[in-house]
């Protein structure tokens, strides 16, 4: 399939019943007010504290955001009467905001409950720190709203290495996934894989819910790679790292030779190696996939045995320019 022409799709909104559903239990979140204001809507993946804005200034308060209160609020409230504290409070309610997180295990007014419940926003309470939470829940917002894609392919762990196998359908990438996953390796996706891109440069790679390690092999029929080769044959999600794209051999085309040139392919943005890879019968297409994610490797490590090559070659050339053998003695081989 045509990588470079992904549909892109990413999520407006959330809500905040799906946040704290989604979070609740590796957070320790409870809710002080019931499901109050789990339909609003969450539209940015960044968190804000409101520390100002509770002070009184509030022109550069992004509202808009989850709003955690942590140690610093919950100390400058303490120094307020409870009516100055309740104003506090009001003046950050005037606005519409999503929900409020607490940290530490902080205690807040009965008073600043009704007020937050009155307005019709959630207020949730975790014994994380400050840090933890903002960062367990931006990952978490950050996933939400990140831009994915669909393709059409499987996806493998071989030897740490994400690789995506592509090609026209009925070319045999579920059926080079199944023999690399009987040589131990692990399958993350087969036929619909779900790529999101997280953060800066960095894509992931997962199945469907629906799909999940279910494999589809042609005379053969829908197996499951997980009820068949156990746990370690499977993992539910992965970085993608290398493409390696299936085609029917063709003799009016010129394939790499030596891999001095490096093919990359844009996915959502991000550049990444992709490798065609043409077939016919007889060609071990396992083991070459194999070879290309322990290239992979060697390259991430410093070392591109192409480059190696060229620059042997180079030096082979100059030494025999100044009239030297290649090989100066042969050894006796008495074998």
């Amino acid at each position: 399939m045509a990588f470079e022409n992904l549909k892109e799709t990413r999520k407006e909104s959330i809500t905040v019943g799906f946040l704290y559903e989604g979070n609740k239990e590796r957070l320790k979140m409870n809710s002080l007010n019931g499901d109050v204001g789990f339909r609003k809507e969450i539209r940015d993946k960044n968190i804000h504290r409101p520390g100002l804005a509770l002070a009184g200034y509030v022109e550069l308060f992004t509202y808009d955001r989850v709003q955690v209160v942590g140690n610093t609020e919950i100390r400058y409230l303490q120094h307020l009467s409870l009516a100055e504290r309740i104003k506090a409070f009001e003046t950050i309610l005037q606005f519409d905001i999503p929900c409020i997180i607490v940290t530490n295990d902080n205690q807040i007014d009965k008073e600043l409950v009704r007020i937050v419940t009155e307005h019709q926003v959630s207020i949730f309470r975790t014994p994380l720190e400050t840090t933890k939470l903002v960062y367990f829940v931006g990952d978490f917002l950050d996933d939400q709203f990140s831009p994915q894609s669909v393709i059409h392919g499987s996806f493998i762990d071989v030897y740490g290495i994400g690789v995506v196998l592509g090609g026209r359908s009925g070319i045999g990438k579920s059926e080079v996934a199944l023999d690399l996953v009987e040589r131990g390796h692990r399958l993350v996706a087969d036929d619909v894989i779900t790529i999101t891109r997280k953060g800066e440069g960095i894509l992931m790679g997962a199945g469907t819910d629906v799909v999940k390690h279910f494999m589809e092999v042609r005379g053969l029929g829908l197996i499951d790679i997980r009820s068949i080769f156990g746990i370690r044959s499977i993992r539910f999600q992965k970085r993608v790292e290398v493409i390696v794209e299936l085609e029917d051999w063709r003799r009016d085309l010129e394939y790499t030779r030596t891999g001095l040139d490096h093919d990359n392919v844009s996915v959502l943005g991000v550049e990444i190696p992709h490798v065609k890879l043409p077939i016919f019968p007889g060609k071990n297409i396992t083991v070459i996939v194999e070879v290309i994610a322990m290239d992979y490797l060697l390259k991430h490590y410093g070392y591109d045995a192409a480059r190696e090559f060229s620059k042997r070659l180079e030096a082979a050339i100059a030494e025999k320019s100044k009239g030297k053998r290649a090989i100066d003695y042969f050894e006796h081989d008495f074998e």
